[in-house]
């Protein structure tokens, strides 16, 4: 008998209990308010013996036992994580599908996956509707094979708007697949907000549509230096009104990607938003780092070069979970502090976000869970759409050795076990992997910000001292 590896703790001096002690098991997700007396009981535990123990402190270990705060041993609990994993990985309650229906986009921001600035759009993938409909022939032999509970389509890109006729066709169709089978189906749109109108909306709602999530990044003047038109024009306010004229017509949400030059307008942005008259149809707001590949100092008198795709085109980096300029190691603190500062602001102004500790396993580690790009190739995470070395499949069941070689690295993928006896690795299983492969050259290397997790505990244990004093009160 000894206390698990997953357990964090806070001490709520700050919050006036000075006696108390918030306990939290992120294997388990048990949270309890303790006195200082049960959180050393739970140290000693395994090393007393139990004919020492009084009776409230027996009870007291009793309780602790069922919520997972004491475990049987070490090697066991590590069994038990395995099996977690091997569960994540297997289960079949869901099919998960992103559907990138274009490359292609009307933005020109330095930060995303859809490379230069020139003429990239003419070149782009953007998927026919012959494409769209092995899509969903393929995403039917899918609900046939897992026969899962429910089906959750996302559409994404490039800006998925800028291919409606794919975005129709696959909604309705997947729609009446999913009706026939007796499966719950959902539709979310990641969308830039530029091209979002009520009629779309109005046009998709009937095929399931769950959420909406429109990016800001950052205050007017902030949101458009940093997603301008690819003339230069800004976007924000249009932006505003698109979302003005569909709140209340479906779930909302606002999304922002920061760096260190923009990361300081975020505030603003909260209160222009909480000024609003749909501020109270914004169901969630949430703000993430911008993953940017490192730059390396570049000797005097050598051209830099760019890394570039098959279609010669840059490969810049994925606006998904961390980065800045430099190294990784020189701006996670940052970004954490940062990303966690942006929480709390977020929840001044009573906007519902992410806790900060709950922040996975992704989709990347679920065999059911799949993106599709515009030609129908396969990858196992968004992130690395666009990326031909990372596709592990195809929806026509074309097989080559490159493809397979992916799919086997993405199979094993488990940077977590990397981690030794971190508390959070059920909760973040070793980081982006995205991230990973872009700031650290691998994804099977974890991409640590335990720092951020920390501050999402810290965060909890207020929330469950305020929240436990007004139950006293009342």
């Amino acid at each position: 008998m000894q206390a698990s590896m997953f357990n964090v703790r806070v001490p709520l001096d700050t919050m006036g209990k000075s006696d108390d002690v918030f306990l939290m098991n992120t294997f388990t997700d048990s949270q309890l308010i303790v006195s200082r007396d049960v959180a050393a009981l739970l140290d000693q535990a395994g090393s007393r013996a139990l004919s020492t123990l009084t009776p409230d402190e027996r009870e007291a270990l009793s309780t602790l036992a069922d919520q997972g705060f004491i475990v049987a041993n070490r090697e066991a609990e590590r069994e038990n994580l395995e099996q977690y994993f091997h569960e994540v990985r297997e289960s079949e309650d869901q099919l998960r599908l992103t559907v990138l229906t274009t490359l292609q986009c009307n933005f020109a921001c330095d930060y995303c996956f859809q490379g230069d600035h020139g003429d990239y759009n003419k070149s782009a993938a953007k998927m026919s509707l012959e494409t769209a409909s092995r899509v969903a022939a393929w995403t039917e032999e899918r609900l046939d094979t897992i026969t899962p509970e429910s089906f959750v389509l996302t559409l994404f890109g490039g800006e998925p708007l800028l291919n409606l006729p794919v975005a129709y066709y696959l909604a309705e169709r997947l729609w009446k697949s999913s009706e026939a089978r007796g499966v719950r189906m959902m539709i979310n749109v990641i969308t830039n907000g530029l091209l979002l109108t009520p009629e779309v909306v109005d046009r998709l709602t009937p095929f399931g549509l769950t959420s909406v999530k429109v990016t800001l990044d950052g205050d007017h003047d902030t949101h458009n230096r940093m997603r301008p038109l690819r003339g230069g024009q800004g976007t924000f306010d249009k932006i505003i009104h698109n979302v003005r004229q569909v709140a209340g017509k479906c779930r909302i949400s606002i999304g922002g990607n920061f760096d260190e030059s923009s990361v300081d307008s975020y505030p603003a942005l909260l209160d222009f938003l909480r000024e609003q008259d749909f501020a109270d149809k914004i169901a969630r707001v949430a703000f993430k780092p911008i993953i940017r590949e490192p730059k390396p100092q570049q000797p005097k008198g050598l051209i830099p070069l760019t890394v570039v795709g098959s279609e010669g085109k840059p490969l810049n980096g994925t606006c998904m979970t961390a980065a800045g300029s430099g190294s990784i190691c020189d701006n996670c603190n940052f970004l954490d502090e940062k990303a966690s500062f942006l929480r709390a602001e977020t929840k001044k102004r009573g906007f519902k976000t992410v806790d900060g500790v709950h922040m996975g396993p992704c989709e990347i580690h679920r065999r059911h869970a799949y993106t599709i790009g515009p030609d129908g190739a396969l990858y196992a995470c968004p992130g690395f759409t666009g990326d031909a070395t990372q596709s592990t499949g195809h929806i026509d069941g074309r097989r080559d050795e490159r493809r397979e070689t992916a799919a086997k690295r993405f199979e094993v993928i488990s940077a977590w076990k990397e981690c030794d006896d971190c508390a959070f690795i059920p909760v973040c299983a070793g980081g982006c992997s995205v991230a990973a492969h872009t700031e650290l050259g691998s994804m099977d290397r974890p991409n640590c910000h335990k720092t951020a997790f920390e501050a999402g505990v810290i965060a909890l244990a207020h929330d469950a001292a305020a929240a436990s004093e007004m139950a006293s009160v009342n």
